[in-house]
């Protein structure tokens, strides 16, 4: 057992302790305050809208691939109504909705889509939607490796 301590020792420790406190040691930061410059946009700035009936879900953007014309007023629609998880709206909606699973290479860009898949994407004539493990991703475009300069040799 060990016997308390008594208020003489706790106030001690406590000088001790303010004494050698590392914060005030700690210089003074110069700059931009970073969690204002590095602000992350807004959840709606940067997402799209899918509205059908009474039911709105949110995707990123570039998340929705192809856009058919006859569905062209489901999508960033003014008319906001309930929102609903993407898996709920997608399970009451995929008679017209069609998802393209990609990998995550292909969504950064650095992979191109299958032909067969761009090919079927052209055919239907749903609304396609990028997805990566059933949740919706963006697809950025494909990166076009840049072609190294040639360099010639003079003698």
């Amino acid at each position: 057992m060990q016997e308390a301590m008594t208020h003489e020792q706790l106030v001690l420790q406590y000088r001790k302790a303010q004494l050698d406190d590392p914060m005030k040691k700690l210089e003074k930061a110069t700059g931009e305050d970073p969690s204002v410059v590095n602000r992350p946009p807004s959840l709606l700035a940067t997402s799209d809208f899918i509205t059908y009936g009474s039911l709105t879900t949110l995707v990123p953007k570039k998340a929705i691939i192809r856009v058919p014309k006859n569905l062209a007023e489901r999508v960033n629609s003014a008319n906001l109504t309930r929102f609903v998880s993407w898996v709920d709206f997608h399970a009451a909606n995929r008679g017209w909705i069609t998802t393209i699973e990609v990998s995550r290479i292909q969504a950064e860009g650095n992979a191109p889509l299958a032909e067969e898949t761009q090919k079927h994407m052209e055919q239907v004539g749903n609304l396609v939607v990028a997805t990566y493990q059933g949740g919706p991703i963006s697809l950025l475009p494909l990166k076009v490796p840049e072609e190294k300069k040639l360099t010639t040799k003079t003698p």
